[in-house]
């Protein structure tokens, strides 16, 4: 049965901890977010502003203009964040049929945004999130900045369908939503009926996926009015992953 619903606030770890190990996923507010990273909501905004200049996504399959985006590695050790040389991004075609087998070389993360200081705080914050699930370890931690735009009269934030990552946890934060409809996120038993559909709307709201148990897709966005000529939403995915890099172990 697929259901809506509000998020709860989530304050303590604890809390966040049973609910991912009861049903494979959690939403947050954003004020539960401000919380558990101990991170300020201008702390927070001061991230927003890197979305404004995302290159476009130049290996899109099906010939869309519709995203643009930015992606960058590092690797989180207990309390140490250490970015990796700049890499491609590359997913089986099990996980991802449509760009899968593919070495995708995007822009990295600009180095003032990584600079930040709510950026190693969130990342830090992941890992312990992560570890508390699966154990202790260190996880190899891809980010992805990502603006699905309405150029093409649609945008498509999955163009993958409904899919796991291949990674432990998959972290999406709304960063922000302006001028659209649609971009429903909907989440389903990787081997059940259930689910949940809903719209993350808040800026700096959350999903958090533990990616064995969850599968996961995003409806397509609209213009909000037909006069809107510049609609889009921006999203932040953070993936984890024990071991290696998903294309280390290609």
């Amino acid at each position: 049965m697929t259901t809506t619903f509000s998020p709860p606030a989530l304050l303590d770890h604890s809390t966040l901890d049973a609910v991912l190990l009861q049903q494979g996923y959690s939403v947050l507010k954003a004020s539960s977010v401000h919380a558990l990273t101990a991170c300020s909501p201008e702390a927070m905004a001061a991230l927003s502003h890197f979305w404004a200049d995302l290159p476009p996504d130049q290996f899109l399959k099906d010939g869309g203009r519709y995203r643009r985006r930015r992606h960058s590695c590092f690797v989180v050790d207990g309390a140490q964040v250490t970015q990796m040389p700049h890499r491609a991004h590359w997913q089986p075609v099990e996980y991802n049929a449509l760009h899968g087998g593919m070495e995708r070389l995007f822009e990295p993360l600009a180095p003032a945004m990584v600079s930040q200081p709510a950026w190693p705080q969130l990342l830090l914050w992941l890992g312990q999130v992560c570890s508390a699930l699966k154990g202790a370890k260190p996880w190899f931690v891809e980010a992805h900045q990502f603006r699905i735009d309405t150029t093409d009269g649609i945008g498509r934030p999955t163009p993958e369908g409904a899919h796991r990552d291949g990674v432990d946890m998959v972290a999406v934060f709304m960063v922000a939503r302006s001028g659209v409809k649609g971009g429903e996120t909907r989440v389903f038993e990787a081997d059940g009926p259930n689910g949940q559909r809903f719209t993350l709307s808040e800026p700096w709201s959350l999903l958090l996926l533990d990616d064995a148990r969850v599968i996961h897709e995003s409806t397509p966005i609209q213009p909000l009015t037909p006069d809107t000529t510049d609609g889009h939403r921006d999203t932040l995915v953070i993936t984890l992953r024990a071991a290696a890099f998903q294309a280390d172990m290609a």
